[in-house]
Order: structure tokens, then sequence, then C-alpha cells
């Protein structure tokens, strides 16, 4: 019989399996709010959070719930689970209030979120370029008319009640190949967009500004949809975890399941994702695993 190995080099073997296995710590952490906004699957707050689909462009920062692009980031104002659908602010939008030259508006083509019920009024354009293109709507110039009575036009360069040969209404908005709205393309300087008219629809004073987007699932999504209602009711967050971006619901108390957070299951497995330590059993077992096999080896 081969002598036994010297007990240094057992120990090491141990540490090693040790490390392979001991779930590892990490500071994200998923939340079912960011700032005021309810965040349920498919979106998340952050890596492994929501939807592998949706996570590469929703996130929390700052307590606010941002849309990533290839252009900018664009606040979230709200969210209808419903009818999957969520408004944005982007920061360069004109309203009645403050009016301003923008960058081109723009969407990841690739991306699950495409403009929905949303009217773009496009201002500062050059009347030339737009007088006869298709783009424009003319059965929506007192839109024009109306954006044009609110004295922030001042800050466009434009006089108080400017032409409205100047203004096209675009909608509904269709981008470009980039997944832009080509302000530039279009000689104009800005633009407003507008989810609703409100009861008054020539009261720019009292429309809700913002854009609409629709979002759709993917097959995946519509797969774990069940898992992840069961996960939500016990008090979990839904999110996906390595490897193959698979199905876990985040707990409190610092770990995944692949079920819910109700479960008593001790077979599934543990991810841990916060700073809190694993329970005292898992840390028994695991020692105790160590110390058979460290004397095993030396029989």
């Amino acid at each position: 019989m081969a002598p036994p190995p010297p007990l240094h080099t057992s120990i090491n073997y141990f540490m090693i399996l040790l490390l392979a296995s001991t779930p590892t710590t990490s500071t994200t952490v998923c939340h079912d709010t960011c700032g005021s906004i309810q965040v349920k699957y498919p979106f998340g707050t952050g890596p492994g959070c929501g939807s592998p689909l949706f996570n590469p462009y929703i996130t929390c920062t700052l307590n606010q719930l941002i849309l990533k692009t290839h252009k900018t980031a664009y606040p979230i104002t709200s969210i209808s689970y419903p009818t999957s659908t969520l408004i944005l602010a982007p920061p360069y939008m004109s309203t009645c209030t403050t009016m301003q030259t923008s960058p081109n508006f723009g969407l990841d083509l690739t991306s699950p979120f495409q403009i929905t019920s949303s009217t773009f009024i496009l201002l500062f354009c050059q009347p030339f370029i737009i007088k006869n293109s298709p783009i424009c709507d003319t059965s929506f110039d007192y839109l024009c008319a109306s954006i044009y009575s609110c004295p922030a036009v001042l800050s466009l360069g434009m006089p108080l009640f400017p032409p409205t040969n100047t203004c096209c209404v675009y909608s509904p908005a269709n981008l470009d190949g980039e997944g832009e709205l080509n302000l530039r393309g279009n000689d104009c300087g800005g633009y407003s967009s507008v989810v609703s008219l409100g009861d008054n629809p020539t009261d720019p004073t009292h429309w809700v500004y913002g854009v609409a987007l629709k979002y759709s699932h993917s097959a995946f999504d519509n797969f774990v949809t069940p898992k992840c209602t069961s996960c939500e009711s016990s008090g979990g967050v839904c999110g996906f975890a390595a490897p193959g971006n698979g199905f876990a619901c985040v707990c409190e108390g610092g770990f995944n399941t692949s079920l819910d957070c109700s479960s008593n299951d001790q077979n599934q497995d543990y991810l841990w994702e916060s700073i809190s330590p694993p329970p005292m059993s898992t840390i028994r077992n695991v020692w105790s695993s160590i110390l058979t096999g460290i004397i095993l080896s030396l029989v």
C-alpha cells in the first residue's frame, strides 16, 4: 500500500476543493424599486437582475431607472406592465416650459423596444426643407401653432409666435437605418414628443411629454414568467445566473434559488450575491466534508 500523502498536501488539496465549491460573495443586489418606479420582470436594477434580454439596456443609477442606447441614456418616468409600455423623458427634448436644440433621438435596432403612440413635433426647421416633406402630417398643424405659443421658443432663437412652416408633426415616427430620428437630415434644430394631449389638445401646458416605447418578450421570457410570478409572490426578485443565464429568484438573506423564496429545498444551488454570510449549517457541512476527507486520506 502506498504511503498516505503528507498532511499539508491533503489540507492544500481540500482547501482547493473548498474554494471551488464555496459560493462566492458579490455586492450585486436586485431591488424591486428604483426611485418611485416599481421594477418587475423583465426589467432589473443591475447585473444579474431581470431578463438577460433586457439587462443590457435597463439599469438603476442614483435611484433613476434608465434606458441605455448607442446615443445616450434616457430616464424612464413610468412603466405599464399590463400594456408592456414605458415612457422616456429624453434630457434634450423640448416642452412648453423648456426648449433647446437637440441631438438625434435614437434606439438600438437590436433592442426589444419600439416607438409607439408618440407624436413627434420637429421644431426650428428650414421651411423649404419640410414644405413638401412626406414625413410631415399637415392635419396636425394646429399642434405646431399650439407649441409655438409657448414663450420658451425664444430659447431656440425664434421670435414669439413664429411661423408654423418651421415646424413638422411627424406621427407615426420612424427611425432611420441607424435607429435614429434624424433631425439634422430634416434640417431641424430640436424636437418635442407628446404621449397625451390631455383634455385640451391646443393647450401645450397640459400635454404629457415623453416618448412611449413598446417592449416585446422573447420565448425565454414567456417560459420564465410562471416561475417569476411565483418568485415575486414569495418576496423575491427575478433574475438570472451563470452559467447559461438560467432563471434565478433573488431572495432576502443573500441567496438565489432556482425556485422561489418560500422553498425549503436544501438541494438547490445558492449563489451568494450580498455581503450577508452563508448559513452556519452550510459552513458546518462544508468543513465536515473537508475534515472527513483529510482523515480518510491519512488512513
